[in-house]
C-alpha cells in the first residue's frame, strides 16, 4: 500500500491528531475456462470521456480517445483483472487477436453482445457471447489493455528493439515473497465496472476469443476500490479501515496527469505517446494481527487518524499534512511526494478476499495498481523507501507482481490496441 498522492506538507508545526463478424465454430467459442472468486456490485459517478461527469450510473463509457479508458476515468467499485501468456508464436496471430479484442470491446463498454450475440446463430457452433451480461446495463465498464517486458523478448516477436526504457522488470524489494504463478504476464486486461458480472463477462469473452492465441496466467477480483480519481467524492476505506488515497491524482487536473501519468513523445517511444506505465501487486494484509493491534499504534502507523482521516496533528482529512509530527516509520510520510523527490502516482486499487490460508486466515488484502509517467522515477523510488523503512511493512507482504505498458488509446472504428507497436 502507498499513500503517495497527498499534497504539499505543511511547513508549520500544529499539535499532535467496431461490430466483429462471425466466426467460424472453432473461432469465438473456444473451450470453458475457469477464473478467479467472486466479489458484488456498486454504483458511483460516471465520467465520460476521461474527466467530466455523466449524469446516468451505470452509463456507457466512450471507448474510443487519446487514452484509454479504465486510467483517469471515474473508479467504478468492481474489478476483473486477468494476465495472459501468448502461446501463439505467429506475429500475424497476435496482431488479428488485438484487432478482435478491441472490436470485442468497444461492443461490450457500450453494453452490446459480442459478435452475433449469444443465441440465435448457428446451431452447430458455441455463440460469439456466453450471455451472462444479457439485459444489464454497461455499468460504467472499461477495458484497458498492455504489454508486459516477457512480450518484447528476443526471439518471439520482432518487438525487441521497440521495448519503452521505462518497461523494466521490477526489483526486489526487502520483504517480498513473490508467487511466481501470480506475478507477470504477456498482455494484461484490466475490467472495471459497477456490476461485478460485467466485468466477469468482459475478461471470460475476451479469453474465449483468445484461445488458442492466449491463456490465462493469472487474475483477481477485487471490490471497494481503495483509492479514486474523483476528489470530491467520499474517499474510501481499505480493509485495515483507514481511508486511502485522500488526495489521489484527480481524473480532471490535466496538468498533473501529463506531469505524472500520460507519457509525452519526448520521453518516446512513439508508439508509446500519450500512453502509461502500470504496476499492479497483489498485497496481502495480515488481517489478523492488525485487528489486534491498538488503534493509538494503527495511527501511528498509518500517520492519520481513522475517523477522519486527517493526518497526525490536523483536524481534517484534506488538511495538508505535517509530516515532523508524524513518527518516522509512518506509511504517510514515508509515501508522501515530499520524501520521494515529488514521485506521484494515479492508484486505482481494490480490496480482495480470497477465502482462507489454510491455517485459519483470511486471504486478504490490496490489489494495488498504479499508473505512471516512468516507473523508474515513481513506484521505484518509493516501494524502495517504503519497503526498507515502513512500520506497515509488519502487518503487509507482497505477494504478486506486475509490470505492463499501456498504449495510448483506440481513436476510431478503424484502430486498435497495439497498432502503433506493430505497424512500423
Amino acid at each position: 500500500m502507498t499513500d503517495t498522492s497527498d499534497g504539499p506538507a505543511d511547513a508549520a508545526a500544529p499539535s499532535r491528531a467496431g461490430r466483429p463478424s462471425r466466426r467460424s465454430v472453432i473461432g469465438w467459442g473456444g473451450a470453458g475456462l475457469v477464473l478467479g472468486a467472486g466479489a458484488a456490485g456498486g454504483t458511483a459517478m460516471t465520467l465520460a470521456g476521461g474527466s467530466e461527469p455523466a449524469e446516468e450510473a451505470g452509463a456507457a463509457v466512450p471507448f474510443h480517445g487519446e487514452h484509454q479508458a479504465g486510467i483517469a476515468t471515474a473508479v467504478p467499485d468492481r474489478l476483473h483483472f486477468a494476465a495472459f501468456d501468448v502461446t501463439t508464436r505467429d506475429r500475424a496471430a497476435l496482431v488479428q487477436l488485438l484487432k478482435d479484442w478491441t472490436a470485442a470491446a468497444a461492443r461490450m463498454t457500450q453494453g452490446h453482445a459480442v459478435g452475433d450475440g449469444a443465441f440465435g446463430g448457428l446451431p452447430e457452433a458455441p455463440p460469439d457471447d456466453t450471455g451472462e451480461a444479457l439485459g444489464l446495463k454497461p455499468s460504467r465498464l472499461t477495458l484497458t489493455v498492455g504489454f508486459g517486458p516477457s512480450l518484447f523478448a528476443a526471439g518471439r516477436f520482432g518487438l525487441e528493439r521497440r521495448r519503452p526504457g521505462a518497461l523494466v522488470e521490477l526489483p526486489k524489494f526487502p520483504g517480498d515473497n513473490l508467487d511466481a504463478a501470480r506475478s507477470g504476464g504477456d498482455l494484461c486486461v484490466q475490467a472495471c465496472a459497477d456490476d461485478p458480472q460485467v466485468a466477469v463477462h468482459a475478461i471470460r469473452n475476451l479469453a474465449r476469443i483468445g484461445f488458442g492465441r492466449v491463456a490465462v496466467r493469472w487474475s483477481q477480483l477485487g471490490f471497494g476500490k481503495t483509492s479514486s480519481t474523483t476528489p470530491d467524492a467520499q474517499t474510501p476505506r481499505n480493509l485495515f479501515g483507514f481511508k486511502d488515497g485522500t488526495s489521489n491524482v484527480s481524473g480532471a487536473d490535466r496538468a498533473m496527469l501529463e506531469r505524472h501519468v500520460w507519457v509525452p513523445p519526448a520521453d518516446g517511444p512513439a508508439w508509446m505517446a500519450e500512453g502509461s506505465y502500470l504496476v499492479a501487486r497483489r498485497i496481502r494484509m495480515h488481517i489478523e494481527t492488525w485487528d489486534r493491534t491498538s488503534l493509538r499504534e494503527q495511527e501511528d502507523v498509518i500517520g492519520r487518524d481513522k475517523g477522519e482521516g486527517a493526518p497526525a496533528g490536523k483536524a481534517r482529512e484534506h488538511d495538508a499534512p505535517f509530516l515532523k509530527a508524524m513518527l518516522p516509520t509512518a506509511h504517510v510520510r514515508l509515501s508522501h511526494p515530499d520524501s520521494n523527490g515529488g514521485a506521484r502516482m494515479l492508484r486505482r486499487g481494490y480490496s480482495f478476499t480470497d477465502g482462507t490460508d489454510g491455517l485459519g486466515r483470511l486471504d486478504a488484502g490490496l490489489f494495488f495498481l498504479a499508473y505512471q509517467r516512468d516507473v523508474r522515477d515513481a513506484f521505484i523510488p518509493v516501494q524502495r523507501n517504503l519497503a526498507r523503512n515502513d512500520a506497515l511493512n509488519e502487518y503487509i507482504q507482497h505477494v504478486g507482481s506486475a509490470v505492463f505498458a499501456i498504449p495510448p488509446g483506440v481513436l476510431d472504428e478503424d484502430d486498435w490496441w497495439g497498432r502503433g507497436l506493430f505497424s512500423s
